[in-house]
């Protein structure tokens, strides 16, 4: 073996697939109606990007299950993160909030992945500049654990221990066209990512020579 062989990446490995995710999605928005007596107050407000898909799939099925329409809500935390002097800037998404507010109602923060707690406390502090929630609970897909803050969930699909030597990707088939949460090497999710955002310029490059051909 050689001395390239033996650091080469190891490509990612899939922990659940889309029956695993739909079978967390249902089993979590059952344990949000028995928590909540019902969730007549509960407000969904999915953290983006992933979280945004998330808290609409958790939506239909507490409707499925209720029989009521639950707020449905999204949070951009862009501008509340710790890191934006250390990393290149990121485009602001859209912040929404049911038109009936957070003053006095159950928050479930709906999120992919939970990790160091960093992007949780970032949303605590968007959720401070919105209203006064009642109470704040968080719902995530994966916890995978190395927590740098003192926050946890209330509701996990999948413990997920992990080194810091890996990743954890969440695809989902709103955004990603398949679901699936993969587990692999850092250096091996980093490359896939540097792969996709060439193809994806190579592909918008491709588009607007096309367009200014002349005809």
């Amino acid at each position: 073996m050689t001395a390239h062989q033996e650091t080469a990446p190891r490509p990612p490995h899939q922990v659940l697939d889309g029956t695993d995710i739909a079978r967390v999605i249902t089993r979590i928005a059952h344990e949000i109606v028995e928590r909540a007596k019902g969730a007549e107050d509960v407000v969904l407000l999915g953290i983006h990007t992933r979280g945004v898909h998330l808290a609409r799939r958790l939506h239909t099925r507490l409707a499925q299950i209720t029989g009521q329409d639950i707020p449905l809500g999204t949070l951009d935390i862009t501008m509340y993160r710790d890191d934006l002097r250390l990393k290149p800037a990121r485009a602001l998404e859209h912040t929404e909030i049911p038109s009936g507010g957070i003053d006095g109602r159950l928050v479930v923060l709906v999120d992919d992945v939970l990790f160091s707690g960093r992007t949780i406390r970032a949303a605590l502090d968007a959720l401070n500049d919105i209203g006064r929630p009642r109470a704040v609970q968080l719902a995530v897909l994966v916890d995978r654990g190395h927590r740098e803050l003192p926050i946890r969930a209330d509701y996990v699909g999948k413990n997920l221990p992990t080194s810091l030597r890996e990743a954890v990707q969440v695809r989902l088939s709103d955004r990603d066209g398949v679901d699936a949460v993969l587990v692999g090497d850092r250096d091996f999710a980093a490359a896939s990512r540097s792969a996709r955002t060439e193809q994806d310029a190579q592909a918008m490059a491709a588009q607007a020579t096309e367009s200014h051909l002349p005809e």
